[in-house]
């Protein structure tokens, strides 16, 4: 069996098929999974990678080999998991990859009512069990049973959204031939929307460009496609359609804290006085516009572990991620990229305004983006920036993800990556020159620690 430390990560299961993952070790997360949980029942659904459909009856084998009954859902995107989780009262299990290259493939999972399982909450048991042989269940094995969900997933995300009265709107989506080629035709299915298509063939060895919308190379066809079309907005979904951005009617991309701020105003429209989660490289306008809007801003760390962890410990009706990861209090605390589509949508149609003015109120700094800086040393670079800027009038500092560091007209932070020799800087300022400066300093100093950076 190959070496399970380097596939179990921290939030799923992930690595290259079938040299890291195949069937066999699919079959006995399957059948680990129900020892750790001791549920009696299971809903897989899978995406569109060619080892995808083989992985997920493995893993059903798995689970029905220790007595639990499985729901065989079929091709899905990872959200429609959670649905899956969360309205059968069920633990559930999604073979995925998302936007990861065609030789990859994973397994993300989850307990009944779609909450999270990562190393901490249960993965690295079932690690465990994986690789000391899960003992034999001694009782009758349990049924597989198909069953489709797509109908289900796509009223219940109407259900949570207003699009009665929404004017005609064209949209262009890029599913990247992705799981939303397969979602967004019956979601968008009696909505006033023309629809214009591009990559919804499902095929995962990704032929026209990676299902990875973070990285705005992969934009390109669809800012291309608004312009052409005159849509009135651009949505782009990764692989496995959990994640979803934006392009505006005039081809520009739209920042995910901006979408943040949008539908956080939305929902305390709903139940003023909320709370909404935003991790703290998201702009300085979210908290701002939550507070106006009368509700509670709580700052996490980066990553959807911390996020789905503070919204179930504070009830928080909606959380947003840089990342275009968006999560609902009404939707099991998940995240679900298409039901923030709706919501962009929904907002956009019931008002007569192209979505770069209608955005306009909720974009108020300027940015810098992610940047990577490749460095030997990452807390001797770290260090070396808190020094530069510790004697500096007004400037506070904090350490909840890295280092952030802020003043009044600015603020940036810096993060090592878990997995590579990378710090991460984000950077915002109220006007771009200071912007451009802030960063541009940050990036002196951390790449004069190293010879190598990108």
């Amino acid at each position: 069996m190959a070496d399970l430390t380097k596939i179990f990560k921290a939030y799923d299961i992930r690595g290259v098929v079938p040299d890291q993952l195949d069937e066999g070790v699919a079959e006995a997360v399957g059948a680990a999974f129900i020892r750790l949980t001791g549920a009696r029942s299971l809903v897989t659904l899978h995406d569109m990678r060619a080892s995808s459909a083989p992985l997920a009856d493995a893993l059903g084998r798995g689970a029905a080999s220790q007595g639990a009954d499985v729901i065989a859902a079929g091709l899905g995107s990872t959200d429609m998991v959670y649905y899956a989780s969360g309205a059968l009262s069920l633990p559930g299990a999604m073979i995925t990859a998302s936007h990861n290259p065609a030789r990859y493939n994973g397994i993300k999972l989850c307990r009944e009512g779609a909450r999270p399982v990562g190393i901490e909450t249960g993965l690295a048991e079932v690690r465990d069990m994986v690789a000391s042989g899960v003992p034999a269940y001694d009782g009758p094995k349990g049924t597989v049973t198909q069953r489709d969900l797509l109908p289900g997933y796509a009223e219940y995300l109407k259900k949570l959204v207003d699009l009665s009265g929404i004017r005609p709107l064209t949209v262009v989506v890029d599913a990247g031939n992705g799981m939303a080629g397969h979602t967004v035709p019956k979601v968008f299915d009696g909505l006033p929307v023309t629809l214009v298509p591009l990559y919804f063939e499902l095929d995962g060895t990704f032929p026209n460009h990676e299902a990875n919308p973070i990285d705005p190379e992969n934009l390109r066809d669809l800012q291309r496609a608004v312009r052409e079309n005159h849509a009135d907005i651009g949505l782009a979904f990764d692989g496995d359609a959990d994640r979803c951005f934006v392009v505006d009617e005039r081809g520009e991309i739209v920042s995910p804290s901006v979408l943040t701020a949008l539908i956080a105003s939305r929902e305390l429209d709903r139940e003023t006085g909320a709370t909404v989660i935003h991790n703290l490289i998201t702009s300085r306008a979210v908290p701002e516009i939550i507070r106006e809007r009368g509700g509670v801003p709580v700052r996490t760390r980066v990553g959807h572990s911390f996020i789905k962890a503070e919204m179930a410990r504070s009830g928080a009706v909606f959380g947003g991620e840089h990342s275009g990861h968006f999560y609902f209090r009404d939707f099991w605390f998940a995240d679900s990229g298409m039901l923030a589509a709706l919501h962009v949508l929904a907002a956009l149609g019931q008002q007569q305004r192209p979505l770069s003015r209608l955005l306009g109120e909720f974009s108020r700094y300027y940015a810098s983006g992610e940047i990577n800086s490749e460095v030997s040393d990452q807390a001797a670079a770290a260090a070396k920036v808190r020094q530069v800027f510790a004697g500096r009038p007004g400037v506070t500092f904090d350490e909840l993800d890295g280092l952030t560091v802020s003043a009044d007209a600015w603020w940036f932070n810096l993060r090592p990556s878990n997995t590579e020799p990378l710090l991460r800087l984000n950077a915002e300022a109220s006007d771009e020159a200071t912007m451009a400066a802030t960063r541009d300093e940050v990036l002196g100093l951390v790449r004069d620690t190293t010879a190598r950076s990108e």
